[in-house]
């Protein structure tokens, strides 16, 4: 908005100087040209600002994205100044200022509309990021070209040539091979096998690994084991129905088939790709699963309910979307359960930091009368919610009943599981500031590392 700003600035102050269709022609091909750069220019930029993060390098990361930021910034300040420079070139006569001014600006919002729902619905998609800039590049070429002459077709022939092109890999691993990777209509998404075998899904930067599968086994030695046994946490009896919000691959669903093969799982997934990755790369097998490729939080007002556990894991990382960290979340999972049943909530954080923890224990707590937690790995706790009396003595009750390959992993969860933290802000769907919280935890890490 603020290059939009300039560019209008900027474009009323030449437009009056330079009034000639050729000027405004030269502006917008120009503009083109760079946005065709950005896809391959902020590469260098991207890779470094994630790298930063992995770091938690708040200098690195900010000095990368503001690099970025200027790539994008240009050629959206020089379209900015096409709009003034065109009603300058289209006005005649002053008492026709208003009708060319509103016809402009209803071309221009319609273009903007257009542009947004194509990118976002169809291009980005379909085509990828790098060929979604360099086709936007293309039109504004091609209209920039009408105005300028045959002589300037070298460059729409040029922009036509690098969308032929093979894109190539999106981001290359640090250890492993890439075994997949591609842009969904909600993210980037890639599947990386390291050198032993391993299975990994990242999403976006790839600073967290949403799915795992370690070959010839159902088990990772990682946060989704939890899921596994916490449920016993409230009674011996496996449980009956469990919905998975966040499936991601379906490490916990795929599992759940193994151990518990008679327990339905509604697995909830907002992007509807990671399903047939998860068959495709990560053994995803369970008859007993439903899939519902939706948003979570409306998918569970939807339902009739009576899961004996709701499981929630889903992540933007590092953030966890705010309307599944609320009371009014809570006590809508609340009403899903059957009697008896607890909620699960994979509560990511910067390692040593518990602010998130503290405010989703404290806001469960207003729903729940019993909640523990279970800091199964350094930067992750699972919190459990229940109007029953789950215990870790009833976990360790269950554990003879547990197929053999859990007994440990229980053993281990209830040795740890304890009340929540002290402490916190009672989430609302009114106010929820998870972003703040978990960017003050990142940069409260960073200042101690």
């Amino acid at each position: 908005m603020v290059a939009l700003s300039v560019g209008y600035w900027l474009g009323g102050r030449y437009a009056d100087r330079h009034a000639h269709m050729r000027g405004l022609c030269l502006l917008v091909l120009v503009a083109a040209a760079l946005i065709a750069l950005i896809p391959f220019a902020s590469r260098p930029f991207l890779s470094f600002s994630v790298d930063a993060f992995a770091e938690i390098s708040v200098g690195g990361f900010l000095g990368s994205l503001f690099g970025v930021l200027v790539l994008v910034a240009i050629p959206v300040m020089l379209l900015g100044a096409a709009a003034p420079w065109a009603i300058r070139i289209t006005l005649r006569e002053v008492q026709h200022s208003g009708e060319v001014a509103g016809r402009l600006y209803a071309l221009s919002t319609a273009g903007s509309l257009f542009g947004t729902m194509a990118s976002a619905l169809v291009l980005i998609p379909f085509a990828g990021t790098q060929r979604t800039f360099l086709a936007f590049a293309l039109a504004l070429a091609l209209v920039a070209t009408a105005g300028l002459g045959g002589r300037y077709l070298v460059a729409p022939l040029l922009l036509v040539g690098a969308i032929a092109m093979p894109v190539g890999t999106i981001k290359g691993a640090d250890t492993g091979r890439v075994l997949f990777e591609a842009e969904t209509e909600h993210q980037y998404v890639r599947v990386v096998e390291q050198a032993d075998g391993d299975r990994l899904l990242e999403l976006n930067e790839g600073q967290a690994v949403h799915s795992l599968l370690r070959p010839g086994s159902y088990l990772t030695g990682d946060v989704w084991d939890g899921y596994l046994v916490l449920p016993f946490a409230a009674g011996e009896r496996p449980p009956r129905r469990i919905a998975m919000l966040g499936n991601a691959a379906g490490t916990v669903t795929r599992a759940y088939g193994r151990f518990f093969p008679r327990t339905g799982v509604d697995a909830v997934e907002i992007d509807a790709e990671l399903f047939e990755i998860g068959r495709r790369y990560f053994d995803l097998d369970n008859p007993r699963m439903r899939e519902f490729a939706e948003d979570a939080r409306p998918w569970l007002a939807r339902v009739d309910g009576g899961y004996d556990a709701i499981m929630v894991d889903a992540y933007r990382q590092p953030y966890i979307p705010f309307y599944l960290a609320t009371k009014e979340f809570f006590e809508l999972a609340r009403e899903r359960l059957a009697p008896g049943g607890v909620v699960i909530v994979n509560a990511g954080h910067p390692e040593g930091n518990d602010d998130l923890e503290a405010a989703l224990g404290r806001t469960m707590a207003e729903v729940f009368p019993t909640v523990l937690r279970h800091p199964i790995e350094p930067t992750n706790t699972l919190l459990l919610g229940s109007e029953a009396p789950i215990s870790a003595a009833r976990l360790r009750a269950a554990e003879p009943s547990l197929p053999a390959e859990l007994r440990s992993i229980a053993a281990a969860a209830a040795a740890r599981l304890e009340p929540r933290l002290p402490g916190g802000e009672v989430y609302t769907d009114d106010r929820a500031p998870v972003e703040w919280l978990i960017d003050a935890s990142l940069l409260g890490y960073a200042r101690g590392n």
